[in-house]
Parts: C-alpha cells; structure tokens; sequence
C-alpha cells in the first residue's frame, strides 16, 4: 500500500496534524523487569556463596545486581519526573 492510500484509510500517523500524544516508554515493565533482575541476581549470589562456588560466578552475579538496582534507581527518578509533568 502506498502512503497516499495508507493516509486516505487512517492509517498514517503522520498525517494527524501534529495532534498525535507524545510516545512514553515503558517505566513501569522496566521497573518490573529491574526488580527481577535484582531479586534473581540477589538469590543467585547467595546459593553461589552458599556453595563456595568460584569468585567469578560471585562477581558475575553481584555486577548483574548492581546494575539492576542502578536501574531501578534510575527508572524510579524518571516516573516521577515524568508524573511531575503536566
């Protein structure tokens, strides 16, 4: 289909005048998926501890829970930055 046609049907976007609402991301499933990511990382880290498994694997999971909760950091500060807005 052309882009004529796709305008003509209601299809195209880009034809809306400039009234189209601005994209969001995704916060709260990054937030959700970062408290995943913590809580497993966290769970793993210990059983690895527990186990007396190598340091690598040790190291592998804490970097893999401080980005996670860098993340989740992060994220928090955007919503309510992005709820501030009006």
């Amino acid at each position: 289909m052309s882009r004529k046609h796709l305008s003509r049907a209601g299809l195209d976007p880009s034809t809306a005048g400039g009234h189209l609402p601005p994209a969001r991301s995704a916060l709260t499933l990054r937030l959700v998926l970062a408290s995943f990511g913590l809580v497993s990382s966290l769970l793993g880290l210990a059983i690895v501890l527990l186990l007396g498994l190598p340091w690598g694997l040790v190291l592998l999971f804490a970097l893999i829970a401080l980005t996670a909760a860098v993340d989740l950091f992060v994220v928090t500060r955007r919503r309510r930055r992005e709820r501030a807005l009006p």
